[in-house]
Order: C-alpha cells, then sequence, then structure tokens
C-alpha cells in the first residue's frame, strides 16, 4: 500500500537521464558484482523543475513547505517545517536475492544543506526502509508520484539529516525477478549493501558522514529496519555502528500474525501480502510451492497467475485489484469461515469479516485447513519471552518462525516502536509481542518506547503527546468527510488507516526520537 496519498504535481523527477552529481566528466563506473558496490559515482542528480520551467539542483526549504502544505494543508506540522534544502541522487547497487544470488537494486539518497546549523558539516545518516508496493517502478528518487518519498524528505532529509532509502531488489530497474519480501536476511542485505553504496557516493555529493547511523521504516519497512539492526549487530558490528532503531507498524513477529490470520482475522490488503511472501520465501527455501507450483497454496484461477502478478505495471493496490489478478479481499472460501466462525467466533463471523470469505477465495481450503490443523498440533506463541519454540510441519509456518524478529541477542540500541490500535493492516499485537519479548527477556526499559498513536496522552509531559492529538484531529477530518459524503465512517477510517493515517504520524516520531538520542 502507498503510504501518503497526496500529490505534489509540482515536482517532477528526471531520473535515469539526469545528469551526474557534478562532474562533466561523467561518473566512474564500477562492473564488480560484490555487495555494495555503487554502480555509477558519483550517483545521478535528480534536477527539481520549477514553476517557471527552470530546473534547479536543490530543493530550497520556503518552496517545499508551501509545496507540502498546499497538496496537504497543515502537513509541516506533522513533518515539521523543512529548515534544509535538498537534492536528491539516484543511485544503483549491488546485493543479493533470497537464494544469494547476485543482482541489483536501486535507491536514493536525500542530501540537506543550508546555511542553518543542522544543515552542513556532519549529518547523522537515516537509512529508511520504505512500506509494501505493488507497483514495479517503485523509485524513492521520484519526488513527483511518490508520497512516501514526499514523506520522509521532508520529515528527515528537510531536518538535516542525510537519507538512504533503498527500492529493495526486484523493484524498479533491479535485475531480480522477484522481491524478497519479509525475507528478513534478503532484506537486511539490501538495506545493509545500499547504505555501503552511499558511503562510497558521499564524498562526491556533497554529504558528510557524523558516524551517527540511525535505523527507522514504515509497514513493511519497520520490519526490515529490525532485520537490519538485527543483523548489523550479529554479522557486521565492526562495520555499522547503529545509534538507535525506529520501527513503523511493522509484522515483526511474522509467526503470530499468520497463525492470527488464518484461524481468526485476515487483514486488509491480505491477498497482496500473501503472494509476495510465499514468493520470496519460496525463492529462500524452496519447499512452499509443491514442485515449484502455488497451486497447493491458491485457488484457481490466482494459482496460475501468483508468482508473476505482483510487483507488477499498477499505479496503486486498489488499481491491482481492479484487474482482477487478485481478489481484493476474499482471501478464503465461505466454508473455511464457517470452520473459523466455529473455532473462534462461537459459531457466527463478526459482521466486519464477511469481505475476507467467499467464492473468489485466494487460499485454497486444504491449505487453509492444513495450516489451522498445524496451529492446533504444533502451537506457537505459548510463552511471549520464548514465542517460537514450536515445531511446526506447514512449510509457510516454518518460514514464518524462521523470520519471525523476536529472536536473541536483543537489540544494543534505543528502540521506539509505533504504531496505531486499531490497524487493521498489520495488527497492532505484532508491536505489543515484540514489545512483550524485549521486555521479558531484560531489554533495559529506559530504552524502550512503544507510541499508539490511536491513544490520549498520559499527561502534560508525554513526549508523544503531539503525534496522539495530531493523529485523533486527522481522524477526525476522516471521518467527517465520510459522513458528509454520506460513507460509512467506520469504513473510511479503516480504508485509511495503516496506509495515510498512522504514517506520518509515526515517522515524525521517530525523527523527534533520533533528535532526542543525538541530544543525550
Amino acid at each position: 500500500m502507498r503510504q501518503i496519498h497526496l500529490t505534489l504535481g509540482v515536482i517532477t523527477a528526471a531520473l535515469l537521464s539526469a545528469c551526474g552529481g557534478g562532474g562533466s566528466a561523467g561518473p566512474t563506473i564500477n562492473t564488480s558484482t560484490a555487495r555494495g558496490v555503487l554502480v555509477a559515482n558519483p550517483p545521478n542528480l535528480v534536477p527539481i523543475p520549477q514553476a517557471n520551467g527552470t530546473a534547479v539542483p536543490q530543493l530550497d526549504p520556503v518552496t517545499f513547505a508551501a509545496m507540502l502544505n498546499a497538496a496537504q494543508p497543515g502537513l509541516t506540522q506533522i513533518t515539521g517545517t523543512p529548515v534544509c534544502s535538498i537534492s536528491t541522487y539516484y543511485m544503483k547497487y549491488n546485493t543479493v536475492g533470497s537464494k544469494g544470488e547476485p543482482t541489483t537494486a536501486t535507491g536514493a539518497i536525500f542530501v540537506p544543506s543550508g546555511s542553518a546549523a543542522q544543515c552542513s558539516g556532519p549529518r547523522p545518516v537515516v537509512a529508511y526502509a520504505h512500506g509494501t508496493t505493488v507497483t514495479q517502478s517503485f523509485n524513492m528518487a521520484n519526488l513527483q508520484s511518490n508520497q512516501e518519498a514526499v514523506l520522509v524528505a521532508a520529515t528527515f532529509a528537510a531536518q538535516g539529516f542525510i537519507v538512504v532509502a533503498p527500492n529493495y531488489a526486484g523493484y524498479d530497474v533491479s535485475s531480480l525477478p522477484y522481491t524478497g519480501y519479509l525475507d528478513a536476511a534478503q532484506q537486511s542485505n539490501d538495506v545493509i549493501d545500499s547504505v555501503r553504496a552511499a558511503r562510497q557516493a558521499f564524498p562526491n555529493i556533497g554529504a558528510q558522514d557524523s558516524g551517527k547511523l540511525f535505523l527507522t521504516g514504515y509497514s513493511q519497512g519497520g520490519f526490515v529496519a529490525l532485520a537490519t539492526q538485527q543483523s548489523m549487530q550479529n554479522n557486521y558490528a565492526s562495520e555499522f555502528k547503529v545509534t538507535a532503531l525506529a520501527g513503523g507498524s511493522g509484522p515483526y513477529a511474522t509467526e503470530l500474525l499468520a497463525d492470527a490470520i488464518f484461524a481468526k482475522q485476515p487483514n486488509l490488503g491480505g491477498t497482496a501480502f500473501l503472494p509476495l511472501i510465499t514468493n520470496a520465501w519460496q525463492a529462500h527455501y524452496g519447499n512452499i510451492y509443491t514442485n515449484g507450483n502455488p497451486s497447493n497454496i491458491y485457488a484457481a484461477p490466482y494459482a496460475a497467475n501468483v508468482q508473476t502478478a505482483i510487483p507488477g505495471n499498477y499505479a496503486s493496490i486498489n488499481a491491482m485489484y481492479a484487474t482482477g489478478v487478485l481478489p481484493a479481499t476474499t482471501m478464503f472460501s465461505s466454508t473455511y469461515g464457517s470452520i473459523v466462525a466455529n473455532l473462534s467466533y462461537g459459531g457466527q463471523l463478526p459482521a466486519q469479516l464477511a469481505p475476507f470469505y467467499g467464492s473468489t477465495n485466494l487460499v485454497n481450503d486444504q491449505f487453509a485447513t492444513s495450516f489451522l490443523q498445524d496451529i492446533g498440533a504444533n502451537p506457537c506463541n505459548q510463552n511471549p519471552a520464548a514465542p517460537l519454540t514450536c515445531k511446526p510441519t506447514n512449510t509457510v509456518r516454518q518460514a514464518a518462525v524462521a523470520n519471525d524478529l523476536r529472536v536473541l541477542p536483543l537489540p544494543n540500541v534505543p528502540v521506539l516502536l509505533c504504531g496505531g490500535k486499531a490497524d487493521p493492516t498489520v495488527f497492532f499485537a505484532s508491536t505489543q509481542a515484540e514489545q512483550a519479548f524485549l521486555a521479558l527477556n531484560g531489554f533495559p526499559s529506559q530504552y524502550l518506547n512503544v507510541l499508539d498513536v490511536d491513544s490520549s496522552p498520559t499527561s502534560a509531559s508525554d513526549p508523544f503527546a503531539a503525534a496522539k492529538v495530531g493523529f485523533a484531529a486527522a481522524k477526525a477530518q476522516v471521518v467527517a468527510a465520510a459522513t458528509a459524503a454520506g460513507q460509512s465512517p467506520a469504513t473510511a477510517v479503516a480504508s485509511a488507516y495503516h496506509g495515510t493515517l498512522v504514517p506520518p504520524f509515526c515517522n515524525a516520531a521517530a525523527a523527534g526520537f533520533f533528535k532526542s538520542v543525538l541530544a543525550q
């Protein structure tokens, strides 16, 4: 899903054809296939066209602020008023796929500049992992149509952070024919390699690294940020010194969420997420699909297209659903819905779950039933301090255990976990489960911050009071608009919750959290 639905039509990105980062001789091309190599150094500078027809290498803070507030009135009250000018660079780098095979990926580097103290000199670096998208051409260096990139540029780069934002292997012009979705090893390798490549570019694009490295992301990116911190700490401690970590609405507890979706409540958008997950895990483990054929999990007619349907040439997830390549909400059959109703709801499904069950089901009954039987025979999540001491036989559940981020050793940096308690897409139970795992295994309470933006301020000194008050106001606006249009307020809020309402507040909270860590 796309994270922020706003349009900055004045900003137009010029990408691969853009001029190099400042040298008339052009970039140096590195033909090595080694991980983390920046293919072209300096990377391409993406000029910013202006209303008068000119194009400038930097977006100044006054113009950026005006654009943000024109697109969404009051947005700078959430992101902060831009202080720094920003320059956008588009890079291509080497990384690996889920099988460990060499591949390429692309991404953005946002560099702040200006006369304010936080805009020049050595600057902290934020590695930002983006949320789920079904759009093949997704590119964080595109400030014209990539709304998540706009939000990240405003929240972090315009406030003085150098931002490294990978697009992930499998997107844009990457040579990988699939994506490593929620494959903790592949996705953390991808971010690590993007930071390595960006560091090679820094001397040539006016970016001075202060040595402070922050990791953050939203939704899929929240998972990726936590997985990257674990990998940096466990495997690359001499190369990367992470300063702090912030995850937003991430599916950290992959096994818990998988069981919840099959046994109790499917999630909004799950008919897109599940194929992305099983495709990636099939590439990694090779045992998700029987003989490589996804028909052991998926029903006709969807099974034939699951491995090629997403990502694709879709403007949005709703545009993808409109093609019929995947069902919009119908995860399971009505027959399976009756089983879930008897198991979890006393024989009657709640009305709000009805759209997830029907005759156009994505998952076939045989697989769904076997998954449910495995939950009963081999339960996980029995002990929140050690939730993964289980041995499922279902290969998808095995992979969910293998990629669940509730593992030791614990992070050795301050942590913020942000989300909203009513999230219908990535259930807040994932954040609560990660919080419980950390706390019960001795993570210092003074370094663990958990924010439910959909809650009231606890006191006048609540450090997240502004995010909570702002979220309540934003939700009220959605309710008012739906009511005025004669639509269901509850449906409107649910549709906007994960992809539109929560992200700006979690990202702003992450930026504030990082600034507080720097001030210590």
